[in-house]
């Protein structure tokens, strides 16, 4: 039987109605492998890379650099050299026949996010998927859970996933008490109880990260494994000229070369990004919060908190995933740890290696998952 695959727009973030091609990586009629990177897509966040979905022959580009395309419409067609171009036509025809335009929006994902109280402080979070089994995404300083926007709707299909804005971040309250690791890890603790998850398995990027392996080491019995990705907490360096950059900045040509510190690739980073990112940062109370955590998690320059050494008392599977070209945390912060964790480090990309190698980190993490859980 000939199969035709169709390329079509992913749903990347609560609020992404369309994406916005860019650059074509492979021709058309070129032969391509399941993985490779196709084309650039544009969204409110940064550009990434869309990979082909099959093996085959790209035979069809339906879509050319700067067109809209809305969320799982069409963009290309894969399929083996030896089907008639008539079926391939008669393929296009049906699906745009078919196809209905999914209605969401900012409003939408606005409405899909969750207040609970912790504490006596208002915590923000959005969850995805369905299933005993579930995962906490947790972000990094001056992130929130847009942080995980190329990643929570993929891991959903394994998981119910839950993304959690920290206090003084996203759309949590911007109150952070002494702004100690302990305080987010007793946050997170409390999180878990008031939605009654008794178990998950544990995400957490860089300041994340460290908060992960605090809340592993001291609950272990509420993590059922353990991924780090470009954790904080395995080593002194830290690029402090970022932190201070990033608190500081209240205009686009201030916050601009920050950002792009976190990617390998600046040129993925977008207007609207930074956009959103100066927004938050005007809030009341954000400048203030965030320097109150910069204060108990940098000082003198270094990482205040070094964890490695008790990572071979963690019981739970434990993996880490690093960006090989990381210039706010090294990636040799990932080398000579505990043999009882795994470690992949991926070339091209940088600290936001989540967002940077989307498809890759969460294969990694799915794989992770299943084998954590004795699953083929």
């Amino acid at each position: 039987m000939r199969v035709i695959h169709p390329l079509t727009m992913p749903k990347w973030g609560l609020s992404m109605a369309e994406g916005k091609i860019g650059d074509w990586i492979v021709r058309e009629g070129m032969s391509v492998e399941s993985g490779v990177e196709l084309v650039e897509v544009e969204t409110d966040k940064i550009l990434s890379p869309l990979e082909a979905p099959a093996s085959g022959v790209l035979r069809r580009i339906l879509a050319r650099k700067n067109d809209l395309v809305p969320v799982a419409g069409l963009i290309a067609v894969i399929a083996d050299a030896t089907v008639p171009d008539e079926e391939i036509d008669a393929f296009i025809v049906d699906f745009k026949a078919r196809f209905v335009p999914e209605q969401t929006g900012q409003a939408d994902a606005a409405s899909s996010t969750i207040q609970v109280q912790v504490g006596g402080q208002s915590l923000c979070y959005v969850k995805r998927g369905e299933g005993e089994e579930a995962a906490l995404l947790i972000h990094g300083f001056g992130g929130d859970l847009n942080s995980w926007l190329f990643n929570q709707e993929a891991l959903a299909d394994q998981l119910a996933i839950y993304a959690l804005d920290l206090r003084g971040h996203g759309g949590s309250s911007k109150q952070v008490g002494g702004g100690t690791l302990d305080e987010f890890v007793e946050d997170v603790h409390g999180f878990l109880d008031s939605l009654g998850l008794r178990k998950v398995h544990l995400v957490g990027h860089s300041m994340g990260g460290a908060i992960a392996i605090k809340l592993a080491l001291a609950y272990p019995a509420r993590a059922s494994s353990l991924v780090l990705i470009a954790s904080a907490g395995l080593g002194s360096e830290i690029d402090v000229e970022y932190i201070e950059g990033f608190i500081s900045a209240q205009r686009r040509k201030e916050l601009l070369p920050q950002i792009e510190k976190l990617f390998a690739d600046r040129k993925l980073v977008t207007r609207q990004l930074i956009e959103d990112v100066l927004k938050f940062k005007r809030l009341d109370g954000v400048e203030s919060s965030l320097r109150t955590i910069a204060s108990q998690f940098c000082i003198d320059g270094h990482q205040a908190l070094i964890l490695r050494d008790q990572l071979s008392a963690l019981p739970m599977p434990a993996s880490i995933i690093w960006g090989a070209e990381d210039r706010i945390l090294p990636v040799s912060h990932a080398r000579d740890l505990p043999g009882n964790l795994t470690v992949q480090v991926l070339s091209g990309s940088g600290h936001m290696v989540q967002m940077e190698a989307a498809t890759k980190v969460n294969r990694l993490i799915a794989g992770f998952w299943r084998e954590s859980q004795g699953q083929p």
